[in-house]
């Protein structure tokens, strides 16, 4: 693994994700800052992208799950977790860029790339970017700016968060990220009491109630606009790799799928039966097996 000698130099100024043995946390350093990522297992590579309101950890029970038939890669996304707040550029593109430098610093040409919330939304700009390295790609319940009917999602009267950035929002949740990541965590879940366990909750709040990490967050959702454009543009060209979306059925499934038939000319769509929006952690076996089932695929395709 070319530089990882050199890269791993800076792993000793934070704590490692906890995925257990076999996974080493590294630091990677790329345009404009310095990302975590967490590696381990043996075969093709995998490439995991976690979204808002969670880090990397989400991915802990996928990495071991995989780690025997796949080398994992799952990277803290730019400003969020253990990677460091850019002074610019936090939004889908510009991270998918900074990814995939880590990714090619880390010594890994091809990858076969998972995202979720915002992390799809980053998976899809990486996808979208640099096609000829990604040999498959699972975007798992959220949106996709730009693409078809997005302003259905992003202008409904519900979810007001898209729009909760800036000073005044940081002020108002200064001190109290627990009560607002409550939101996410109980009313995006089919069942609000069985979504993000209790251990999490303390260490996502923890994480983001440090200096800057909120305003690193709110900037993600600052870009929408900025992304639904680029978005746009990327969504003229299908995607050529095998494109697979798996959406909790209570959550976003149903129109995650039909952005899926825009991108791609042969998607596979999952629906998450009973899930919300947290399948990871709302129904672990039946998400796990999907996200399995479709890096599988990719690699019967390929043989």
């Amino acid at each position: 693994m070319r530089n990882l000698l050199f890269i791993s130099l800076f792993a000793g100024a934070v704590s490692a994700a906890n995925y257990g043995p076999g996974f080493k946390q590294t630091m990677v350093p790329v345009e404009g800052a310095t990302l975590s990522a967490t590696v381990g297992g043996k075969g093709p590579t995998v490439l995991l992208l976690h979204g808002y309101a969670e880090t990397a950890q989400m991915w802990k029970p996928l990495a071991v799950a995989l780690a025997p038939r796949f080398t994992v890669v799952a990277i803290d996304l730019p400003g969020i977790g253990d990677s460091s707040i850019p002074s610019n550029g936090i939004d889908m593109t510009t991270s998918a860029r900074r990814i995939h430098e880590a990714v090619h610093k880390l010594g890994y040409d091809r990858a076969r790339v998972v995202g979720h919330d915002i992390g799809l939304m980053v998976a899809y700009a990486y996808a979208a970017q640099y096609p000829s390295e990604v040999e498959m790609l699972t975007l798992m319940d959220a949106f996709l700016p730009g693409i078809g009917a997005w302003r259905d999602v992003y202008d409904a009267p519900g979810p007001w968060h898209f729009r909760f950035y800036g000073h005044t929002p940081e002020l108002l949740v200064k001190g109290r990220e627990r009560t607002y990541f409550e939101h996410f965590w109980n009313d995006f879940a089919a069942d609000a009491t069985h979504s993000i366990p209790e251990a999490e909750r303390r260490a996502y709040t923890k994480a983001y109630a440090r200096p800057g990490r909120m305003a690193a967050g709110f900037a993600y959702f600052s870009s929408f606009l900025k992304t639904a454009d680029e978005f746009g543009a990327f969504g003229k060209t299908q995607l050529p790799m095998p494109v697979t979306s798996i959406g909790g059925e209570k959550a976003n499934g149903e129109a995650l799928g039909a952005q899926m038939k825009l991108i791609s000319a042969k998607p596979t769509i999952v629906i998450i039966k009973g899930s919300g929006h947290w399948m990871m952690e709302e129904k672990p076996a039946e998400t796990m097996a999907a996200v399995t089932h479709a890096l599988e695929q990719s690699t019967t395709a390929q043989k």
